[in-house]
């Protein structure tokens, strides 16, 4: 399925280059690519951005990837939106007729597709890029319904929950949170956990708000961390011992059932919360990880737990859709959701 090119919007960007860069020899680019993806995974960045500037001015795909990751990354010296919008872009104008079912490649140019959607959503002043709804959910709709990327799911879910710049169609959003919730997506976890909690567009479910949100602490990347860690802390604040240890039960039958494995969520387990400075309550006390054991009471068994999210059995993939005007549908509305359907009286947005 064939995407049209997507034009680069905006005055061109001027790179600098970090002094001694210039003087760094690879005997080749999978040189180069070894030394810059390592580097970068672990921390690196100094040693990582000559490494995959390199690779990228060769126009290696992995290089021009892995240097639009380090340019977006919040934790790097070298962030830089205009430079990461950049080299996304060209991933996009250069990849965007991979085949989606036989190319390895393919994920990370919808992960480039939906990078993209969040910068024109945003815009970018520095470059003259203004802010455009229409042509990122345009990117997203690509990314989800060709690429089938989950993080592209999630933001057109929440879009249509709240009908921005898309119809609004609660039943569909629900269903797809729901779905990328039982896949483990730490993002939709986190999110329909804190609508569980409040009651916002569904009836509120105090107990499995926590166990939810539990499970998506264990399964959040490093980016995404900061965010759902927040949500946890305001849930486990405001719930007392007693729905701490329901949550607890719960979380015995979620745990392998809606969690990733290290590969997905591209990091280990979190056995507590306290690799950022300790998080505590108002009232002082340690906000502590829930799970099944560190708790006294009896856990239900996997298909009891199972049963309250669920609700019914997983619905079918969804077919692929020509690519044009973005229609935010992906399956059949509310399927596998007659546990999670609209409140009578959906809270308006604030």
């Amino acid at each position: 399925m064939r995407i049209s090119k997507l034009i680069l919007v905006g005055a061109a960007c001027v790179f600098s280059v970090p002094a001694g860069a210039g003087e760094m020899a690879f005997a080749s680019i999978e040189d180069a690519l070894r030394q810059g993806i390592g580097a970068y995974q672990g921390g690196y960045y100094e040693q990582a951005l000559p490494a995959l500037e390199h690779a990228a001015a060769e126009k290696d795909f992995w290089g021009t990837y892995y240097l639009a990751k380090l340019y977006a990354d919040n934790g790097s010296p070298f962030t830089s939106p205009a430079k990461a919008y950049k080299q996304y872009q060209r991933i996009v104008d250069e990849y965007a007729d991979l085949d989606p079912d036989a190319d390895d490649r393919a994920p990370y140019v919808g992960q480039s597709l939906t990078a993209l959607a969040n910068y024109v959503r945003r815009g970018i002043p520095e470059i003259g890029l203004e802010a455009n709804l229409d042509r990122a959910i345009e990117y997203l709709h690509n990314a989800s319904v060709i690429f089938n990327d989950e993080d592209a799911q999630f933001e057109l879910a929440k879009l249509q929950l709240t009908g921005e710049g898309v119809e609004k169609d609660m039943p569909n959003a629900l269903h797809w949170l729901s779905r990328l919730t039982q896949r483990g997506h730490a993002g939709a976890q986190a999110f329909l956990a804190d609508l569980l909690w409040r009651g916002k567009y569904v009836k509120a479910d105090k107990p499995r708000a926590l166990a939810l949100i539990s499970v998506a602490v264990t399964n959040a990347p490093a980016n995404e961390r900061l965010w759902i860690e927040d949500i946890y802390q305001n849930i486990y604040c405001g719930s007392a011992e007693g729905l701490r240890q329901q949550a607890g039960g719960i979380v015995a039958g979620w745990g392998n059932r809606y969690g990733r494995s290290p590969e997905k969520s591209q990091r280990a387990p979190l056995d507590d919360l306290d690799t950022a400075p300790e998080r505590t309550c108002q009232n002082g006390e340690t906000v502590a990880p829930i799970n099944a054991g560190n708790l006294i009471g009896s856990a239900p068994t996997t298909a009891e737990a199972a049963a309250t999210v669920d609700g019914a059995s997983a619905v079918s993939a969804a077919s692929r859709a020509p690519v044009g005007r973005p229609v935010v549908m992906f399956g059949s509305s509310g399927a596998g959701l007659s546990d999670l359907r609209p409140a009578e009286a959906p809270r308006s947005d604030r």
